[in-house]
């Protein structure tokens, strides 16, 4: 129960590895708070991470209904494909509003209810792409690369607190989802492509579980992380090793 009695706000909740952290905070005794762009029944509320104005509001109803926040899970994002001469530059700013102002805000607006916690966490998701270039992935690339350098500079900043505010980063390789459907959507085997990929790519030869990635995030979140701040951990099956 490494998260026994915590709120924790999980943005992106409704894909794949949203739905797997919120599952696994609830697992480890933890209570998800779930927003996400699309509504549904496994969304707490509907959040636009790229609007300050969405950000307060989600924030004000945590504090009504849980009166505490003590981690914080930025994993909403979107990818576009396309290298640098092929990327749109409305593509562009899109990716980078989603992936980095969407972070950026979500550090900025919560930091006041996070400061009430006894230990709070964050996690920005980032991704291997955070950390080694693909030529069809610019605009991606840039913007996971700017969560992992953003990630550092706040846990600079929540370091100068007592207690700290942690804030580390987290780097999984291609999983099962959305993210994985849009990079070989031009395939004319998408599962041919996907098992290419891995063959190329993955010294473990599979994808990453969201379930892996999940307890990879619980991790960060809770006591067992207490000396990691402004820290990469990285879940790729060793593809960042190659």
């Amino acid at each position: 129960m490494l998260l026994e009695g915590r709120v924790i706000l999980v943005t992106g909740a409704a894909g794949a590895l949203g739905s797997a952290i919120c599952a696994a905070v609830r697992q480890h005794g933890g209570t998800p708070f779930r927003t996400d762009i699309a509504q549904g029944p496994d969304v707490d509320a509907r959040h636009d991470v790229t609007s300050e104005a969405g950000w307060a509001g989600v924030c004000a109803t945590i504090e009504r209904r849980h009166g505490r926040l003590d981690g914080l899970v930025n994993n909403a994002g979107i990818i576009r494909v396309g290298s640098v001469e092929a990327t749109a530059l409305a593509d562009f700013r899109l990716v980078m509003a989603v992936n980095v102002e969407g972070v950026f805000l979500g550090c900025k607006v919560a930091w006041p209810l996070l400061r009430e916690s006894d230990g709070a966490a964050i996690v920005n998701v980032s991704s291997t792409a955070g950390l080694v270039g693909s030529a069809d992935h610019a605009a991606y690339n840039a913007s996971k690369g700017a969560v992992r350098l953003l990630s550092k500079s706040v846990a600079l900043h929540g370091a100068r607190l007592d207690p700290p505010i942690r804030c580390n980063s987290l780097h999984p390789s291609l999983m099962p989802g959305n993210m994985a459907e849009t990079i070989v959507a031009g395939a004319e085997d998408p599962q041919a492509a996907i098992e290419a990929i891995v063959a190329a790519r993955n010294p473990l030869r599979r994808l990453a579980r969201t379930e892996e990635v999940a307890a990879a995030a619980v991790f960060l979140l809770s006591p067992m992380s207490s000396y990691m701040t402004g820290s990469e951990l990285v879940c790729d099956g060793g593809a960042t090793a190659l």
